[in-house]
Order: structure tokens, then C-alpha cells, then sequence
């Protein structure tokens, strides 16, 4: 297996771009796969640095429903217009962020939606024996607190989004497991505790963000809030590779507990 990344927000190979976005080109036995897109079409240019031909991909798999996990979608689907590209059905929504200077629209472009070669996921779906995606994840242990400023607008109004646009994709291969989640909005525990009940053990990896970045200063309740994630995540025979919208300074802290069960991901890092 080989897994890279093409995308993210901190600079890493030389000669790759870096923004706010997430994006990976994987390869297993049956698939050249690429997870997310990043905010832009630089995932692309990275690509290219990097020495992979993602017209050769044969699967996309979105993970959310947010610009910065879709931006590239419509320009990989220019050069590979036979991929086919698994995303929820519910990920062309209308989601914003809501901020003091006033609200942001953070869905997608709407035009993916017309891509023939989009595939709307309802619920949890079998690919293969390698790709399994799984939602409907339950529990509200430590989630997100980023996510109270996170709304969907229905009927002209902001309602709280549930991240029901959210899916996890996990690669099987060779008696491994490895969990993909772009950035856990719904808490990497609970993901986990779903993970959990559907193939009874751990993954032996997991490449997320954890969605704990934060403008301005964390309170005392909020660091007790990521230190008791890593503490949890230290106590599974797991390695964690994250990165994205954990940001930095929560990364430092995580890191503290979980040593080298966390890897920090920076754009154009080779994972395997």
C-alpha cells in the first residue's frame, strides 16, 4: 500500500503548495484512490511534484461536504472523467460558518453535483473487500466544540449541522485496517466507538483532522478537552496521523500525551 499526501495546511516537501485543505493519493492491490481534494486545484500541482498520475485513479472518495476537502473536485474531474466519485447524499447542502464579521458559505461548488460520475451514498456502503464507508456515527463524547459555529441553512434559516454529510472510508489490506477521516466533526471517539461496533477491534492506523483549531486563545476547558482525547487515543494500539483543522498548538498538546502514536501530516508527506 502507498499512501501520500497531496495536500495540507502546513508546508512539508519542497516545492508543494500548501493551504486550508486535505487531500491523499492511496494505492492497494485493486485501487489508485484519491481521499478529498483540498481547497483548490493545487492538489494537482502537488501531485505533479510529487511524481503521481491521478488520470490514472479509478475511485474519489469525499468526505464531507465542506470547500476545503471538494475545491479540486471539478478540476480532477477534467483530466479523469472516469473516476467515480463517492460522496454522501446529503453533501451538497448548504453549510456555513458563522462568524463575528458575518456568515461564510463552506459547502461545495454545486456543479459536482452534476458530474455523471458522482455516486450518492445513503448510509454505510461496501465498495469491495479493500473500501468500506461508514456513517451515522453516534455519541457526543468530547465533540468539536468548533463545530457550535458550523450551521446548515434550511428554509432561509441557520440550523446546527449534525454532519450527517460526513463519511469515513476504511482500506483494508493484507489483515491491516487503516480508518480515513477528513476531519471528524462528529469527535474521533465516537468515529472510533462506531469503528468499533462494526469491525470489533482497533484500526491499526487512523489519518484525520480533529477539528480542535481554534482562532484566538484555547480556554483551560477546552485544553482539558484535547488532552482527554489523547489520553483515550494513547490507549489504543493505534498510530494517528493528523493535521488540517487540529491545528498546530493542539497538536503540541496531544503530542505531549501520545508521543509517537501522533504523527503531525504536512503537505506532500509520504505516510507509507
Amino acid at each position: 500500500m502507498r499512501i501520500v499526501n497531496l495536500i495540507e495546511n502546513t508546508p512539508g516537501v519542497p516545492g508543494c503548495s500548501y493551504e486550508h485543505g486535505l487531500s491523499f493519493y492511496i494505492e492497494t492491490k485493486k485501487h489508485r484512490l484519491l481521499a478529498d481534494s483540498g481547497a483548490t486545484d493545487q492538489f494537482l500541482h502537488n501531485a505533479g511534484v510529487l511524481g503521481i498520475d491521478l488520470s490514472t485513479a479509478d475511485t474519489m472518495i469525499l468526505s464531507h461536504g465542506h470547500y476545503d476537502h471538494a475545491g479540486g473536485i471539478r478540476a480532477f474531474s477534467g483530466m479523469n472523467p472516469d473516476a467515480k466519485i463517492y460522496l454522501r447524499a446529503s453533501a451538497g447542502g448548504e453549510y456555513y460558518h458563522l462568524k463575528a464579521d458575518g456568515e461564510k458559505y463552506i459547502g461545495i461548488d454545486k456543479e459536482i453535483l452534476k458530474l455523471g460520475q458522482c455516486v450518492f451514498v445513503q448510509g454505510d456502503l461496501e465498495i469491495d473487500d479493500e473500501l468500506f464507508l461508514y456513517t451515522d456515527v453516534p455519541g457526543t463524547r468530547y465533540p468539536a466544540r468548533g463545530n457550535r459555529l458550523l450551521k446548515r441553512r434550511e428554509a432561509g434559516e441557520f440550523v446546527q449541522d449534525t454532519f450527517d454529510h460526513e463519511q469515513c472510508l476504511v482500506i483494508s489490506q493484507d489483515g491491516k485496517r487503516i480508518l480515513l477521516s477528513g476531519c471528524a466533526h462528529t469527535g474521533i471517539l465516537n468515529i472510533l466507538d462506531r469503528y468499533k461496533e462494526i469491525f470489533h477491534s482497533e484500526p491499526d492506523m487512523v489519518i484525520s483532522g480533529f477539528h480542535l483549531m481554534k482562532e484566538g486563545e484555547y480556554t483551560q476547558d477546552e485544553i482539558l478537552n484535547i488532552r482527554n482525547i489523547a489520553r483515550e487515543l494513547a490507549e489504543m494500539d493505534t498510530v494517528f496521523y493528523t493535521g488540517h483543522c487540529t491545528g498546530e498548538e493542539a497538536c503540541g498538546i496531544m503530542e505531549e500525551i501520545m508521543g509517537e502514536k501522533l504523527r503531525v501530516l504536512h503537505s506532500g508527506m509520504t505516510i507509507l
